[in-house]
């Protein structure tokens, strides 16, 4: 058994590496709040112009000049571009590793060529070490705004109207509650508005809308922010999924730090008893032998 003094070094190791990771869960817990905050408060936005987008879509599959909106058109893919968000620190538990496996599984299914977008820097990182076609990196601020990511909605649109790659899709951590965060895989472009039935397009061309131009304008000109919109969103997603994944890392390593704090005690007092034991009996046998 250790030493009395080796287990009071351990255990105020321990103990220091508890007070930090007790110290970053807590940290981590208020970025996760604000970051659900911010997730919820811009749902309603992304949910909304998604819906826009889907009605006018549907009125324009009637509609021969709108049919020509280019993020709209479907074509044989040549070229992938794939964007992928990660944090730009560890420390998250699974996250990371997960965001990268399947980063990986989706890339080897790829038929054609693709380059890759990083969102974060270790997202930068697995772009380098497997040696895939980076095409630009971005590093975004810890509490993001719109202005902060719009240059990569933009990027996404400019390659595909240009006709440098067929199809966009983006991986990244999307928040489904404290304790699960799910990796998706979404295709950004070609734009896949939600589909209407007959009911709902008939519905939508009773209220007899004017559109000024024309449909295919304003498609042109709101097909561009939903990109921008969903971009942003799921970049928040991805936040608030890094900071709670990170917080139940902390927690997780702050309780196991506690139990091996309670054990290594255990022990300590085990070896005390353990030599105030011998003491004892070497006095008693002192004692005896000096009777004797």
């Amino acid at each position: 058994m250790p030493s009395t003094k080796d287990l009071r070094d351990r255990i105020r190791s321990v103990s220091n590496t508890a007070k930090v990771t007790g110290a970053m869960q807590m940290i981590a817990a208020s970025k996760m709040n604000r970051a659900q905050n911010a997730v919820r408060e811009g749902r309603p936005y992304a949910d909304r112009i998604r819906d826009v987008l889907g009605d006018l879509a549907a009125l324009a599959a009637k509609d021969e000049d709108a049919q020509t909106v280019d993020l709209l058109k479907v074509r044989p893919v040549n070229k992938t571009l794939v964007v992928l968000v990660t944090p730009d620190r560890g420390l998250a538990g699974a996250l990371v590793g997960n965001l990268q496996r399947e980063t990986a599984r989706f890339i080897q299914g790829i038929e054609g060529d693709f380059s890759m977008i990083a969102v974060g820097r270790k997202g930068e990182r697995f772009v380098a070490r497997t040696g895939q076609d980076l095409l630009a990196s971005f590093s975004v601020p810890d509490r993001p705004t719109l202005d902060d990511t719009v240059a990569i909605g933009r990027m996404l649109v400019d390659e595909y109207s240009s006709e440098r790659v067929d199809r966009v899709v983006l991986i990244y951590a999307k928040f489904i509650n404290t304790a699960v965060q799910e990796i998706n895989a979404r295709q950004l472009l070609p734009v896949e508005p939600p589909k209407r039935d007959e009911d709902e397009v008939g519905k939508l061309e009773e209220l007899d809308y004017i559109y000024e131009p024309s449909i295919s304008a304003v498609l042109e000109s709101l097909v561009p922010r939903y990109i921008e919109t969903q971009v942003y969103h799921s970049i928040l997603e991805a936040f608030a999924s890094e900071h709670s994944a990170r917080m139940i890392a902390m927690q997780n390593a702050t309780d196991n730090a506690n139990e091996i704090v309670e054990g290594l005690t255990l022990d300590l007092n085990k070896a005390r008893q353990e030599s105030i034991t011998a003491e004892l009996l070497d006095i008693v046998g002192g004692v005896a032998a000096l009777e004797g």
